[in-house]
This record gives structure tokens, sequence and C-alpha cells, in this order.
């Protein structure tokens, strides 16, 4: 059953004001029952010393006679001036209801046992008490009476207090409700207008961040990081026919004009091998910019993170090095490396190992001989850093940008490639929940690599 947050609130508003009412009734009950029994406690104790025990001659008087009702009276007399017992009410009576001592006189006939008193009793000074009634030998009837409250209207009083008290933990828990609904309704109403304006088509549209570092502010935070995303992967597709069809003209033209001169020229076996061998060529340049874009595709849904390991990206550094040595000496430039200490990240070591050869052969590709290639690996707070840094002609600030989009050459010709190297090494590392950067090295260019250590 999947329930609204509007009804959600009611809910939680119901049990609230229901848990809140049990508990202040509950404790309202309790701490009556426990002064009525207190108090109850208290004139028992009483009534049993109130009844003092004949003794010597006055053992040979029958129980019950006036002589004990005198000695009860006396007993009353000295507990009513007693500091601890004055504020009780004794009140002795015979068999007809007549009293015989006693600083309290009764207007009706209570019952034996404990009992409640209050103001319509007449006992003075007595607004709600108990009351306690025993039956004594000869007909003596002993009632001793106590208040349950420290003054007159400390019942009312204290009723006020509870609704007060608990009245006021309601009110502040429904204004709490009433300005948090408020501070939900307003977010998500900046998110739904921010969304509504991006269907509207403006996509440069974000959610208002106020910058206090709440959950709502890295809530928008998140959402507009991925509509910068969004953003890019839809320029992306808006530029990929163009750039595709920019792309295989040049390739697909030649193609035809050779295969055009093999038709018209089928005698001359040599130029016909040259033709066929220039045709292949092309051919397969086309099949690698192709498997280059279903690579990037491939890597960027995300499938490969299942088959994430764990990987010493260090040691990984260090191999790759070792086999792209010898293809640096014969290009005539010098491929270093920078040593540290392991650095364990979780990743696929075979995308990174493709990371790192293509970014080595797109320096020693870009970069005239003599260049210095530096590779290497440091722990950078609680991510794993990694650079690759030539000193070679490096890439303008303005063109950084272009170099890290699809088809996106700085140069033009055969020698300058897809534009896809960059772009499908950003994916691997965007895969594997990093983050890449081209920056200056003056001379020279610095590419920058972060990733969660493990």
């Amino acid at each position: 059953m999947r329930f609204s947050l509007r009804s959600l609130t009611w809910i939680f508003l119901l049990l609230f004001l229901a848990a809140t009412a049990l508990t202040g009734f509950g404790i309202y009950s309790t701490s009556i029952a426990t002064i009525r029994s207190l108090v109850d406690e208290r004139i028992a104790e009483v009534s049993l010393t109130a009844v003092p025990r004949p003794t010597g001659a006055e053992q040979n008087v029958r129980t019950g006679s006036r002589f004990d009702a005198v000695l009860i009276a006396q007993r009353l007399d000295a507990l009513s001036r007693d500091r601890d017992t004055g504020d009780l009410g004794f009140s002795l009576t015979d068999m007809a209801g007549r009293h015989v001592a006693g600083n309290v006189r009764l207007s009706r006939m209570l019952p034996p046992g404990f009992s409640s008193v209050g103001v319509n009793d007449n006992i003075k000074g007595l607004t709600k008490g108990r009351a306690l009634v025993r039956e004594l030998p000869g007909g003596l009837r002993l009632t001793v009476t106590a208040e349950t409250e420290p003054f007159n209207g400390y019942d009312r009083a204290r009723a006020r207090i509870y609704l007060i008290g608990f009245g006021s933990i309601i009110a502040v828990v429904l204004g709490g409700l009433v300005l948090f609904s408020r501070l939900v309704s307003r977010h998500i109403t900046d998110m739904r207008t921010t969304v509504d304006r991006i269907i509207a088509g403006d996509m440069n549209e974000r959610v208002p961040v106020t910058g206090d570092g709440s959950a709502f502010d890295q809530q928008a935070d998140a959402f507009n990081r991925m509509l910068d995303r969004i953003q890019q992967l839809m320029e992306e597709i808006g530029n990929v026919s163009n750039d595709i069809s920019h792309e295989l003209r040049t390739p697909l033209t030649r193609l035809r004009g050779k295969l055009a001169l093999l038709l018209s020229r089928v005698e001359e076996q040599e130029v016909m091998g040259a033709a066929v061998g220039g045709a292949l060529e092309d051919a397969d340049d086309l099949l690698a910019m192709f498997t280059a874009i279903l690579r990037i595709a491939e890597i960027e849904g995300g499938e490969r993170r299942r088959g994430f390991a764990p990987i010493d990206l260090a040691m990984l550094a260090g191999e790759v090095v070792a086999v792209m040595l010898p293809v640096a000496e014969e290009s005539g430039h010098a491929l270093l490396l920078e040593e540290s200490g392991p650095l364990p990240i979780s990743g696929d070591a075979q995308l990174l190992t493709q990371l790192l050869i293509n970014l080595i052969e797109n320096a020693l590709r870009h970069t005239p001989p003599g260049t210095i290639v530096t590779i290497a690996t440091s722990r950078f707070g609680e991510r794993a850093l990694m650079l690759i840094q030539d000193n070679g002609p490096g890439i303008a600030e303005d063109q950084r940008q272009k170099a890290l989009r699809r088809f996106g050459r700085l140069q033009q010709g055969r020698s300058a490639g897809h534009g896809l190297g960059l772009p499908l090494a950003e994916s691997i590392i965007r895969l594997h929940g990093g983050e890449m950067r081209l920056d200056d090295a003056a001379p020279g260019l610095t590419i920058s690599m972060t990733l969660p250590t493990r």
C-alpha cells in the first residue's frame, strides 16, 4: 500500500495526538491514583492508632462501653492537636449515627471501608479527600478523613497544568510540522518549476541552492549535477550527427574515388594494388573510429562496473610504463615513472590499462621528439591521484574543453586522429567514480585524474 506525503503527514499527526493524549491522561490518572493510595495508607495507619487498647482495670470493663468511647475520644482529641495528624478529620458515632467525639461532623452515613468525600459532604476545610470507616465493638463507628489536595482547587490547577504542558507540546509539534511542510513544499515547488522550464526548452535552468549545506541543498546540488550531465550528453547527441557526417565524408569520398579508379584502370596491376591498399587503410580507419564510439557507449552504460576488483594503481602504472618504454624510445621520447607506495583502488584493470596506453600514445603522437612524458601516482587526501605530464606544446586553455568533446580534433588531417581518445579516457575515469581535467604544465600539458581509494 502506497501513501502520499499528505496522507503520511495526517497519519503521523493523528498518531502523535493520540499518543500525547493517552500519555497525558495516563500520567494524570496515575498521579491521582498514587496520591489516593498514599492517603489511604496514611488514614488506615492513623485509624489503628486512634483506638487504644484497654489495660489493667480497664480490661474488666465491657468492650465497646461508654468507658471505651471516652478513651477513644481522648485519643482523637490528642491526635487532632498533634502536628503530624492535625490535618486529619476524626468522627466517632454510635449505632444511631449520633456524633460522639471528633473534630468533624458528617452530613451522611459513609459506607464501611474506604470511600471518597468531597465538598458536598460539608466537611469544613475539605474540598476533596478520602475517608476510612471502621466498625468498632459496641456499635461505634470511627471515620478518619484526609485531604487529597494540598489546597483548594488543586485538582483543577493540576488538570490545567497538564493541559497547558501537553498542549504546548502539541502546539510546538504542529508548528514544526507546518514549517517543515512549507519548507518541503517550497523545495518541491522549486524543483518542479525547474523541471517545467527544462521541459519548455530552457536547458540552462537549475534548482536554487542556498549554500547552507542542508539535506535539501545537497539534494538540489545532486539534481543540478545530474542536469549538467544530461545537458552535456544532449549537446553531444546534438553534435554527433554532424560530427559523424563530417568525419565519414572525407574517408568515404576517398574510398569511392579509389574504387572508381580501380574500375577504370583494372588493367594496371600496380595502380590497382596501391589503390586497394589505400581503400583498405581507409576502411580500417572507419572501423577504428566506430570501434572507439562503441567502446565509449559500452563504458558509459556502466555494465563494466560489475567486474570491478581490487587493483594497485601504482603497480598497474609501472607495468604499463614498462610496456610502452620501447615505443617511446623508438619515437625519440623519454618516458619516466615517478614511483609511489601502494595505491589500492577498486576498478577494471583492462580498462585502466587501455586508459594509460591511450594517453601515453596520445602524448607521444602530439609532441615532438625529445619531449619528456612523466607518469606519476600518489595519494591525494582520500583519493588516488594519477598524472600524465609532458613538456611539449600543450593545449591552449580555450581548446581544452573541445579536446574532451567527442570528435573534438584540434588539428585537421590524417595524423590528427578522430578526436575520441580523450573522451574515451574520461569515460573510463567517470565509470570508476573519478574526475579528469586538463591543466597547463608550463610548458606542456598535465592530465590529472582522481579516483576513489579502496
